[in-house]
């Protein structure tokens, strides 16, 4: 976790920001979670920490985050902005469950493979891509639901 907090703060020293003990609790706390957070929730999590935290500097603090490599915003399509672990962890796509919201990370190298086969076919050159599959769980398949 050192890493982190120093990518962090060579970053706001970069920026030319305050290096603060809220923006590390926020950190802490970002980092004690596998998975994917909303600000929301972040926020409720710091708050156990500092019930002075407010939501401005946690959702601040993960734009940040997210700048210095830090963390992936990732949407799921149902309009809020989640945050997932991006330093040290390996690249990974989404299946998202449009009834329940659950969420299903998946790495196939066969997948990178073929974007890099065909990003190379049309003299293309990726800086960064995202790829989220939307569907219905196992435990949603029999519920009939009404898409847009």
């Amino acid at each position: 976790m050192d890493k982190e907090y120093e990518i962090l703060d060579s970053f706001i020293r970069f920026r030319g920001l305050r290096h603060t003990p809220q923006r590390e609790m926020i950190l802490r706390v970002f980092l004690s979670v596998e998975g994917h957070l909303s600000v929301e929730e972040l926020h409720a999590l710091a708050k156990k920490h500092d019930r002075s935290i407010g939501y401005t500097t946690v959702y601040r603090t993960m734009k940040l985050l997210s700048e210095s490599g830090l963390a992936d915003k990732v949407e799921f399509g149902d309009g809020i902005p989640r945050y997932e672990h991006k330093y040290n962890h390996r690249h990974h796509d989404h299946f998202v469950c449009v009834k329940c919201g659950k969420c299903f990370e998946v790495a196939h190298a066969g997948i990178e493979k073929l974007q890099e086969t065909l990003a190379r076919e049309r003299d293309f050159t990726p800086l960064w891509h995202t790829m989220q599959v939307f569907g219905l769980c196992k435990d949603c398949r029999g519920i009939e639901i009404k898409l847009q």
